[in-house]
C-alpha cells in the first residue's frame, strides 16, 4: 500500500510516499526504511521506487522523500546543500517514528549515489539511525570530484568554476548556475535511468557543498549499528574507491559488496545479484521480523 504524505523539515513542507506491506496486524510494528534518492532527483525516479517496492514486498515500511528543493517538496529549487538534506533526513525519522505500524527503535536509511552519502552521514551524527545501506555511494567530496573529473583539463575546468563562483556573485548578486553534467558527468547510455522531473541546473554553492561534504569523517561513528556499502565494481559515475574507502574507516558489522556487470544504477537493471546480497544482509542484520 502507498500513501502520498508530506511533513515538516525546518518549517518546510516535504513531500513523501510512505510503503506499507500488506498483512500488517493491528497493533504491529514492523522496521522501516528512508529511502533516499540521488543528486538533484526525487522520490518518483526508478531507483527510490524500485527500492522502496522491494522493502515493502519484504516486510518492511519505507519512507521516499523528496529533499527540500527537489521534486515536489518547498524550498528553493535546486539550491541543494548536503547539511539541509541531512537535516532533511533526521526530520523524516522523527516524522517516521511516530506512525502508526513503525518500530521507532527499529528506522534505518538507505541511500543511492548522493543519497547514499548522505545516508551514512546522517547514520553517522544521528544515533536512532539503526542500520545504513549505501548503494554506490561517496565519502569524500574533493577525492570524488577528483575521480569524476580525471584529466587535468576537466580539474581544471571544474576547479576553476567554483573559484569563478564567488565573484561572479559578487559582481551580479546571483548565484553563478551550473549544469549538472558539468557537476557530475554521467555517460549518456545512463542518464535515462534519472527521474523524468531531475534538475539540470544547480547554483555554485550545490558542488561548493558536495567538495566540504566527508562522510568518512563520520562513517565510523555507525558502528556497532550495521552498515552495507555495495557498489558496482566498475562504476562510470561515482569512483569505485569511494566505497573501498569508507570500508576502511567502519567499525563493524560492515559488509562490502562489490558487484560486477552493473554500472551506476544497479536497481534499474536486471541483475539479481544486488537484490540477493541486499535481501540477505538485512535477514542477518536487521531481519522485518515484527516487534
Amino acid at each position: 500500500m502507498q500513501t502520498p504524505v508530506t511533513f515538516e523539515s525546518d518549517g518546510l513542507k516535504l513531500s513523501g510516499v510512505l510503503h506499507r506491506p500488506d498483512g500488517m496486524a493491528a497493533g504491529e510494528k514492523r522496521p522501516a526504511f528512508m529511502v533516499l534518492h540521488g543528486f538533484g532527483t526525487s522520490k518518483n525516479g526508478g531507483t527510490p521506487i524500485v527500492i522502496s517496492e522491494m522493502l515493502e514486498e519484504w516486510g518492511y515500511i519505507a519512507l521516499r522523500f523528496d529533499y527540500r528543493g527537489c521534486g515536489d517538496s518547498e524550498g528553493e529549487h535546486g539550491r541543494i546543500l548536503c547539511m539541509d538534506q541531512v537535516a532533511d533526513t533526521s526530520n523524516a525519522l522523527t516524522w517516521l517514528e511516530q506512525q502508526d505500524g513503525v518500530d521507532p527503535a527499529r528506522i534505518g536509511a538507505i541511500g543511492h549515489s548522493f543519497g547514499a552519502a548522505v545516508a551514512v552521514y546522517t547514520g553517522g551524527v544521528d544515533k536512532r539511525v539503526a542500520a545504513v545501506i549505501s548503494s554506490c555511494g561517496w565519502g569524500d567530496g574533493v577525492r570524488k570530484f577528483k575521480g569524476q573529473h580525471a584529466t587535468p583539463e576537466a580539474w581544471a575546468k571544474f576547479s576553476g568554476m567554483l573559484e569563478e563562483a564567488p565573484k561572479y556573485q559578487e559582481r551580479t548578486g546571483k548565484s553563478l548556475m551550473v549544469s549538472r553534467w558539468d557537476i557530475v558527468p554521467i555517460p549518456e547510455h545512463l542518464r535515462g535511468n534519472m527521474a523524468a522531473d531531475a534538475i539540470l541546473e544547480f547554483p555554485a554553492e550545490t558542488p561548493q557543498s558536495m567538495m566540504d561534504f566527508v562522510a568518512d569523517n563520520v562513517v565510523g561513528d555507525i558502528a556497532p549499528r550495521p552498515l552495507l556499502l555495495f557498489h558496482a565494481a566498475n562504476d562510470s559515475v561515482t569512483p569505485t574507491e569511494q566505497s573501498l574507502e569508507m570500508f576502511k574507516r567502519a567499525g563493524q558489522p560492515t559488509d562490502l559488496l562489490l558487484v560486477s556487470d552493473v554500472d551506476h544504477f544497479p536497481f534499474s537493471v536486471g541483475n539479481t545479484r544486488v537484490r540477493d546480497g541486499v535481501k540477505a544482509w538485512l535477514d542477518r542484520y536487521f531481519p522485518a521480523t515484527p516487534a
